[in-house]
Parts: C-alpha cells; structure tokens; sequence
C-alpha cells in the first residue's frame, strides 16, 4: 500500500480541485457500500467542506443517512476498470468489497473504509441541511490525506506513471487521466476582483 501523509484541512480543497472522479465508501452497523461518483467538489476552506451528489435512491445514500458521514476518495488510473465496476451494480444485491475483491484500509474517525490506489482520502461528516430530498450532501471535512510520493510541499507532483496519475470520467467507459502540469503568470501587477 502506497504511504500517506495528512493534510490541513484548510488545503484539503487541493487534493480534487482539478475534477478527478471519486469513489465515496459508507458504513452503518456492520453493512458498507461503495460507489463511484463524478459529482463532487469543495465548497469551503475553514471549516473545510465538501459538495458531493448521491442518488437518493441508492443504498450508499441510505448508509450515509443512517452513519452521517463518508469517505471521499481519488482513484489512480490503475483502478479506473474497478471504480467503473462499482458505480454499475448496486451494494443492496452485492458486498462490492468481496466480489471486487477491493482492498481497504480504516479510516481514523469515520467508520466507513478507505480503499487503497487512490491519490487523496477524506474523511466526511454530513453537515444536516434542510433539503433533505435532494441528491445533494454536504460534508465537512474532518480529515485529509493524500499520497505521500505525488502530494508535497502542498500541490501535486503527479508521477511520470500514467497508472499513478487521477482520472476524469466522461461517459461510456471512457476517461483522461491528469495531463502535464504547466504555470504561467498574470501580467498585471495589482489583483484586484
């Protein structure tokens, strides 16, 4: 298992602020589930938040309304055939981790799982809102990491291998992965907005 090293929760806004797909794992008494999404995004810096759609239909949404919190978590490409997997198939018929064969490791402070091949992991608390039919949830982060070898010095240094890098769903199967980084400067000398 790759190594991880802990995040600020202030900085956790970076580890998918570039639109990778996630997988979002939840857990209450004794069941989990697994289930990919493309719908997420941060919303805040202190307390750091988090935005994620989950159908309220699915039984990953019955888990997280139950638990009250989640695990947000960036595939690498070395997984994409997996995270594609278990968006297609429902956690009510199947334990996803066992036919998937899914390797886990534990969360510090939620009870849902964490899997392994993954850029970045956060560790969610469902912050209760007044909409409660809608597909949308905020979370609040209460915990963040990312992987020790491409995250440092706070900005991502994705490896030259193209199975390490994150991935962006399209439709259909088909995905990207995180290109080459490059960094330009404004022209002007004063910021203003």
């Amino acid at each position: 298992m790759a190594q991880h090293i802990s995040i600020p929760l202030k900085d956790s806004y970076k580890l998918f602020n570039h639109g990778p797909v996630s997988i979002i794992t939840s857990a209450f008494a004794n069941k989990h589930n697994i289930m990919a999404a493309s719908w997420t995004m941060p919303l805040d810096f202190s307390p750091a938040k988090v935005a994620v759609v989950i159908d309220k239909n699915t039984y990953t949404r019955e888990l997280v309304n139950a638990s009250g919190e989640f695990g947000l978590q960036f595939p690498m490409r070395k997984i994409a055939k997996l995270t594609l997997e278990v968006g297609d198939v429902s956690g009510r018929d199947i334990d996803k981790f066992s036919r998937f064969n899914i390797k886990t490791f534990p969360a510090t402070k939620i009870n849902a799982p964490f899997i392994e091949d993954c850029i970045g992991w956060l560790e969610c608390k469902v912050i209760k809102q007044g909409a409660e039919e809608m597909d949308l949830i905020v979370g609040e982060v209460i915990a963040a990491y990312a992987d020790a070898e491409q995250f440092l010095n706070g900005r991502w240094h994705f490896s030259d291998d193209p199975l390490k890098r994150s991935i962006h769903y399209m439709a259909g199967g088909e995905f990207y992965t995180t290109g080459d980084s490059f960094t330009t400067e404004s022209g002007y000398s004063e910021v203003s907005a």
